[in-house]
């Protein structure tokens, strides 16, 4: 994406247009005029806004591969030439990190656009009112939650009414004046916003995607993908009731109307069309989408770079040998490679209906109840997919295992590792090191409104 120079300017209605030959979504880039002043206008920024968070520096890859970086705890390896994401698996980043710069701007960008299409709901027309607004919110409050997972503390941390979280714009930017610096508000306070955003997005959005079709049901946002969310955010606040209800709605809504695991564990993945599986994921062709998991973790043999990132001896070592999750890695490039991404035109899966399984198994393991299922009737559904025999009885430390080979490398490793308050690499879970900076373009142009984090000068 073409960057302006400050956020304040990026985050005007005039929103940067992609340098891609063709765009699937082309009304990125449309005076404010035109945007907001019909039904069919306003739904076109939506398009735009799906089109935003699909930005490699976001979900078309650069999230969750930070995540992973961050996490990595001797079990993955950046092998890459590029020096901002080996400053990323180092914890050794600088404040003009341009990838850790880029995904705070493009996050804000695609927050703009929601607050626009918030803004002129009264204009779309009332049959679709609710779903557009369901669809807004969710999507800013997906970038607000990835946002203060990267660049605050953990809720895990304590202190959430004073360490701080991230600016928080809840209407459009238009201008650069006095208002347009928005100092960030505490971690308490942009957890309350992303709760808000997602619960309000659950009540309005449909159980099926009017926008959608049979090969793209999962690009819209739906009541099934507001919940799954919910459950992330209650995980990461240990609020173990919230997690287990939310999630527990979301396999529920999913599998009412069609959706179940594949039946394998590589079916999840490198699929041309959504699979049943998906809850919500980015369409990757030729003519549009980003798929950065496959440029960085993938190798020449299949159109990746240099296979940048390798999969170490103790991550496979954490594997069952009759685990037939052991598939999804290869020998390529000299080095061991996950082939989750081995392709580039393929969907890249933000929510699998397997997470759900496997929060609910957990959050009722540690609330003591059975919502939806038994922990080990959750827990069995990965692992006999996986071709293991099935558990009798489950421990929190199974579960826990379960989850991090179901979903390994898929941006959930430093979220994960901070709620359960692990080390990594040889730092506490709410070390300074494992927060990112805040751009040092956006601390200039605020005037130190919006402050540095600790650890950064």
């Amino acid at each position: 994406m073409k960057r302006n120079i400050i956020i304040l300017s990026i985050l005007s209605l005039s929103i940067a247009s992609c340098d891609k030959e063709i765009e699937l979504f082309p009304y990125q880039s449309v005076a404010e005029e035109v945007a907001l002043t019909s039904d069919a206008n306003v739904k076109k920024v939506l398009n735009g806004t799906y089109d935003a968070i699909s930005d490699g520096d976001l979900y078309g890859g650069n999230i969750l591969l930070f995540s992973e970086l961050l996490a990595a705890n001797g079990e993955i390896r950046w092998e890459g030439t590029f020096n901002q994401p080996d400053e990323i698996w180092q914890k050794a980043m600088i404040t003009t990190n341009s990838f850790v710069r880029d995904t705070w701007l493009d996050a804000y960008d695609a927050i703009n656009r929601a607050n626009n299409i918030l803004s002129a709901i009264s204009i779309v027309a009332p049959a679709d009112q609710n779903r557009v607004k369901g669809e807004a919110l969710y999507l800013r409050a997906s970038m607000y939650f990835e946002l203060v997972k990267l660049y605050a503390k953990p809720y895990s941390a304590g202190s959430v009414t004073t360490n701080l979280g991230v600016p928080l714009i809840l209407t459009p930017t238009r201008g650069i004046d006095a208002s347009s610096k928005v100092p960030r508000s505490t971690v308490e306070q942009t957890f309350a916003q992303i709760l808000a955003d997602f619960i309000e997005a659950e009540s309005l959005l449909p159980s099926i995607n009017p926008g959608s079709n049979a090969t793209t049901r999962m690009v819209f946002a739906t009541k099934a993908a507001a919940a799954a969310m919910l459950s992330r955010v209650y995980l990461q606040m240990e609020n173990y009731p919230g997690a287990r209800d939310a999630a527990n709605r979301a396999i529920t809504e999913a599998t009412n109307n069609g959706r179940s695991l594949a039946p394998t564990y590589s079916g999840a993945f490198n699929n041309t069309v959504n699979s049943a599986e998906y809850l919500f994921a980015m369409q990757v062709s030729a003519l549009d989408g980003d798929n950065n998991m496959h440029l960085y973790w993938s190798i020449p043999a299949f159109g990746g770079r240099d296979g940048d990132v390798s999969i170490q001896p103790s991550h496979l070592a954490l594997y069952n040998p009759l685990d037939a999750r052991l598939a999804m890695f290869y020998t390529g490039a000299g080095d061991v490679r996950s082939g989750k991404w081995q392709q580039q035109y393929r969907v890249l899966p933000i929510i699998r209906l397997a997470e759900m399984y496997l929060t609910r198994a957990e959050a009722n393991f540690r609330a003591g109840t059975v919502v939806g299922a038994t922990p080990v009737a959750d827990y069995n559904r990965t692992h006999e997919r996986a071709g293991l025999p099935p558990a009798v009885a489950v421990t929190l430390a199974d579960i826990l295992l379960e989850r991090k080979l179901e979903l390994a490398h898929e941006g959930h490793a430093i979220a994960d590792a901070k709620r359960l308050k692990l080390t990594v690499d040889g730092f506490a879970y709410n070390a300074d090191k494992l927060v990112f900076p805040i751009p040092q373009r956006e601390v200039d142009a605020t005037n130190n409104i919006v402050v540095q984090n600790p650890g950064y000068f």
